[in-house]
């Protein structure tokens, strides 16, 4: 999924999803504001649910790109 995909993504129905890492993450206050304002834009999303779509989209964007496409696209998610 590309970053750009995720508002439509959010607006559908949340799928249960098994996390088996916890991070604790530091955000400079701006981006935590940013995450928390699209929390609220989609109620049905927590900020752990965002923060865990842009990740993995992220994740999916590096992966389609050269020369890490070769390194990344045979690790376990």
């Amino acid at each position: 999924m590309k970053v750009t995909d995720l508002p439509k993504h959010w607006e559908q129905k949340k799928e249960s999803v098994e996390r088996t890492h916890d991070y604790n993450l530091r955000l400079p206050l701006e981006d935590a504001a940013r995450v928390a304002a699209l929390a609220e834009l989609y109620p049905d999303r927590s900020e752990s649910d965002i923060l865990n779509d842009m990740i993995g989209a992220a994740l999916d964007d590096l992966v389609r790109q050269s020369p890490l496409k070769d390194k990344l696209e045979g690790k376990d998610k």
